[in-house]
């Protein structure tokens, strides 16, 4: 492991929660000017779901900091004028354009892959490279089909070969049309000056673990290593490089490092009152968010019905630099529908009325229903602010 020079600062574990704050976006004036196209540079990604209860998650990131951006401006923010791309980060995720060379680590790695879960056909690969050339961009479906049999993991040949021509760098993903993958080879999508593979895997990392700790203000080793999934080997080879900043921090038991230009301003502004989606970059990390919030956040989408403790896509609600609640939504027509909502004391109720009452609007939706609250003595006032904010 790297030798690291001593901590620099120590931090409150009040200043490091506003640090989280303002590096994602969540505190002080949004930069409207910058709008979609900013949120994903200053995030450096924005995770990728098949999920869609009021929207996408991909939709839900620029909405939670700007507010009520058009769906439609989303979209075309993210694929037009090649500004960004999909690939594997935290997840699937949309990236900015100009980290396509600090991902030639991930493609070297998938190129030098021994073993995979699906075999690929002699010859499709060259064929739907060939197929791209001619006829691109194309989908899976446009490429001769995506799956052989109905079910979801039973992917054709053509599949397979694009899929891991993406994984490889020569085909990339340039809108998701519906949610299909949209493809194209990666010399037409890919702006010259940027398709290259020079970056050696040290220089890519260092970029990568720089860009996590701009991107969470303040990190353990285990925070920035998650942001785009990195070994914890690889953060410790380039760390001590990286221009971060050994720090201490009041209550964290693991050192931790930040950004040298958050700490030079203390983080002030205005607070953002908004449900985030379970794949906002805010709760990526389970260990982080329950360390910097004291707020237990996991997805219980795939947990059986009867196991659900705060139910399917519950979203936590941030209000005041907190984490207050949680919302299970749903739509019916144009009403807002909560099927559960979970409050942290009576003095959550006024922003998550706030909260469900501008996600309504943003989806155009003109009512909002509450089926179930967890505390039953805070379900009348809730109901009293909705109407008071609804009238």
């Amino acid at each position: 492991m790297t030798t690291l020079p001593p901590p620099a600062t120590d931090l409150s574990a009040d200043e490091a929660r506003r640090l989280a704050l303002r590096a994602q976006g969540f505190l002080g004036a949004p930069d409207r000017r910058g709008g979609v196209r900013g949120v994903l540079r200053h995030l450096g990604a924005v995770q990728l779901d098949t999920i869609s209860v009021l929207a996408r998650s991909h939709e839900l990131i620029p909405y939670a900091r700007l507010g009520a951006v058009g769906r439609k401006a989303v979209e075309a923010a993210y694929w037009t004028d090649t500004h960004a791309f999909e690939y594997w980060s935290h997840a699937a995720c949309i990236l900015p354009i100009e980290e396509w060379p600090h991902f030639a680590f991930r493609r070297r790695a998938y190129r030098n892959r021994p073993q995979w879960n699906h075999d690929l056909p002699d010859g499709v690969y060259a064929q739907v490279v060939k197929q791209l050339r001619a006829e691109g961009p194309l989908t899976a479906t446009d490429l001769g089909g995506a799956k052989r049999t109905s079910e979801w993991w039973d992917w054709s040949g053509t599949k397979v070969a694009v899929e891991r021509a993406l994984m490889y760098g020569e085909v990339v993903c340039v809108e998701r049309r519906g949610w299909r993958r949209v493809y194209d080879l990666a010399e037409r999508a890919v702006p010259a000056a940027l398709l290259h593979d020079d970056l050696d895997d040290a220089e890519c990392l260092r970029r990568l673990v720089r860009l996590a700790g701009r991107s969470l203000g303040v990190g353990t080793r285990a925070d920035i290593a998650d942001y785009h999934r990195l070994k914890a080997e690889q953060v410790d080879a380039v760390i001590a490089e990286s221009g971060l900043v050994p720090v201490t921090v009041e209550g964290w038991s693991k050192p931790a490092w930040a950004d040298p230009a958050a700490l030079e301003t203390p983080p002030r502004g205005r607070h953002r009152t908004t449900l985030l989606s379970p794949f906002d970059s805010l709760v990526w990390e389970r260990a982080r968010t329950e360390r910097i919030f004291g707020f237990t956040h996991r997805l219980e989408a795939y947990v059986p019905k009867q196991k659900r403790v705060h139910g399917y896509f519950a979203m936590p609600v941030l209000a005041g630099g907190r984490l207050v609640g949680r919302v299970d939504p749903a739509r019916e027509g144009r009403t807002l529908v909560a099927r559960q909502v979970t409050l942290d004391g009576p003095k959550a109720v006024p922003a998550v009325a706030q909260a469900l009452v501008e996600a309504a609007g943003w989806v155009d939706c003109t009512d909002v229903r509450v089926e179930r609250v967890d505390a039953p003595d805070l379900r009348e006032p809730l109901a009293g602010e909705l109407a008071r904010l609804l009238a």
